[in-house]
């Protein structure tokens, strides 16, 4: 029989893989046998298994209900389909659902607390045809960015104060009726009492602060946290000490950016071309 050696410490796919090999030894099945308590074929076993294809929500489900494992190949699954996300940022979602006061600055597309369902669904499309990620993760982007907007309308809600490159206005995603939408929302969220809304514009030049996305964080005990991502990997700080200088650049950028009335009026410009 050719075994191929697992390497559960090579990917998220790979450890679940790992894992669903152990209980399927633990019982003494074959590949083809556990495919067919589950309505799978034993290639699509053996996929699994090796990493070579990610498992789906229907497939970790059905694992933990034949294996008897309550939830936690579901769970790990989940947790594999999140590895689309950058390093860093699924624990960020958890604070950030929590935080007192939220600063941002955003480059390029609209940040995902402010988006749109067509909006999202658009980028999250994209993705796909990009080949980036599946369709399943997609969905998942697009239900993650629901939750995360839920934090806007908690009791008491967070200080949200958002800071965007002009590029974020300028770029055209999913056609004049999805941006229109998309200026109707900023519109908005500007004219909430718990939020400031400014656009840092080309002019700006070396005067800006921050060349990639930022996110600082205050938490309910008021220590700090902050988010910074590039195309390929995020950090998240934890450590308040090293937050400080970050969130000493994001109130330089707030001082030399447009107020928010004059960057409601330019979003407002903007909106009109869409009409």
């Amino acid at each position: 029989m050719n075994r191929k050696e697992l390497e559960p410490d090579r990917s998220p796919e790979a450890r679940f893989g790992d894992r669903l090999r152990t209980l399927r030894d633990v019982r003494g099945w074959t590949q083809e046998e556990l495919g067919q308590r589950m309505g799978y074929s034993g290639t699509h076993i053996s996929a699994i298994e090796t990493g070579r294809r990610p498992p789906t929500a229907r497939f970790s489900a059905g694992a933990d209900k034949v294996l008897g494992t309550g939830d936690q190949l579901e769970r790990e699954g989940r947790a594999v389909r999140h590895s689309a996300l950058l390093e860093g940022f699924p624990e960020y979602v958890r604070h950030e659902a929590r935080a007192a006061e939220i600063r941002l600055y955003e480059v390029g597309v609209i940040p995902g607390l402010l988006q749109t369902p067509e909006y999202t669904t658009v980028l999250a499309e994209s993705a796909v045809k990009r080949g980036s990620i599946t369709e399943e993760q997609a969905e998942e982007r697009v239900a993650l960015i629901a939750k995360r907007q839920a934090t806007l309308e908690r009791t008491p809600p967070p200080w949200v104060i958002a800071v965007l490159d002009e590029s974020c206005l300028r770029c055209p995603i999913g056609g004049p009726s999805v941006m229109e939408a998309q200026f109707a929302r900023l519109l908005a969220f500007a004219q909430l009492p718990h939020t400031v809304l400014q656009m840092a514009p080309f002019d700006m030049g070396a005067r800006r602060p921050f060349d990639l996305p930022v996110t600082v964080l205050t938490l309910p005990d008021r220590s700090l946290m902050s988010y910074a991502e590039s195309a390929q990997r995020g950090h998240l700080e934890r450590e308040s000490t090293f937050v400080l200088p970050t969130l000493t650049a994001y109130h330089q950028l707030q001082a030399e950016a447009p107020s928010q009335a004059e960057t409601v009026a330019i979003i407002s410009t903007l909106r009109k071309g869409t009409l």
